[in-house]
């Protein structure tokens, strides 16, 4: 990965992780809703509201109209570090697992930022990656409070007495 080397292409990168995040997070809270788990889709819509309006800051601050693209090699792996993956959510899940999910995109997040502030050669690069470092850091507390009110599912939890069976 190489950093960017201006504001406008680093808030690009920005604004395309929070945008994906809260698609993704819209994505699982769908997939928990057509499964009945409103609990954790309702927790999955509120984190798709967070991204989209840190989203919607990001277009504002730099007076965007339209959102520009993200130059390839702007992530260190397929997806953005803020992703959750697809194959990580199951339909039994509990809120502690959806905000397990959360806290590990919010760390990675986090890990971004930093990375960028350290080896950005742009100053200006560099205040905004620190800037969004500290927010992705406020984020992760944020989520680890909510788990501290939520309780650990017991081990059994994906069991599933009348499970979806797949015919072809």
């Amino acid at each position: 990965m190489k950093p960017p080397r201006t504001l406008d292409e680093f808030m690009a990168q920005a604004l395309t992780m929070e945008r994906e995040a809260a698609q993704r997070y819209a994505e699982i809270a769908d997939a928990m809703e057509t499964h009945n788990n409103r609990e954790v889709a309702q927790l999955f819509r509120t984190m798709a509201g967070h991204e989209a309006k840190h989203a919607q800051a990001i277009m504002a601050e730099m007076n965007w109209v339209d959102a520009p693209g993200v130059p390839p090699g702007a992530w260190p792996a397929m997806e953005s570090p803020e992703m959750i993956p697809s194959d990580a959510v199951h339909y039994l899940m509990h809120p502690w697992h959806a905000l397990e999910l959360a806290l590990a995109a919010e760390q990675r997040a986090e890990a971004f930022f930093a990375e960028l502030a350290r080896c950005a050669t742009n100053e200006s690069v560099r205040r905004a990656a620190a800037e969004l470092h500290a927010e992705e850091t406020e984020h992760v507390a944020m989520v680890r409070q909510w788990m501290a009110k939520v309780p650990r599912p017991a081990a059994d939890w994906a069991h599933d007495p009348d499970p979806p069976r797949y015919t072809d």
